[in-house]
């Protein structure tokens, strides 16, 4: 599938029901909403990006949160269900360690969760770490957090 992939706003049309989108599955698949304490917002993301088919349909997803000056945070990673597996997902991720490189960060991480065994699958053979944990995750029984150095990918 040809996609490109590009920033836009955060508050877009088209980024907000992706967005959506995920929290509905993210609800379905545990039973509960979001518990997510620190949301990211138009303020504190630095990068959000959005990749389109072919027809300018929006598919997939996802943003770059700086922690620190040599870290930064995926969020909000998604790719809608009809084009998992096309490559959306690894162009989204690699767009975004891109990002995270101009802006000068040597090291990402991201939480996702145990009902989530595709997303640990794919973040795992694209190259991250799990490990034990950063900020609110630190020690959370839901979270499997993973991390790569960019410098070494």
């Amino acid at each position: 599938m040809t996609v490109t992939i590009a920033a836009e706003p955060w508050d877009a049309e088209d980024g907000e029901r992706l967005r959506s989108e995920m929290q509905a599955e993210l609800a379905d698949r545990y039973g509960i909403p979001d518990q997510e304490t620190e949301k990211p917002t138009a303020e504190s993301v630095r990068v959000f990006l959005v990749a389109r088919d072919g027809q300018g349909e929006a598919r997939g997803c996802g943003a770059l949160q700086v922690l620190s000056d040599d870290m930064a945070e995926i969020k909000r990673m998604y790719v809608a269900p009809s084009v998992r597996g096309t490559g959306v997902a690894t162009g989204i991720l690699r767009a975004l360690e891109d990002a995270a490189r101009e802006l000068g960060v040597t090291t990402v991480v991201l939480s996702t969760g145990p009902r989530q065994p595709d997303a640990i699958r794919f973040y795992q053979r694209e190259g991250y770490e799990r490990f034990a944990g950063y900020g609110p995750y630190i020690g959370h029984p839901m979270a499997q957090c993973f991390t790569l150095r960019l410098t070494d990918a």
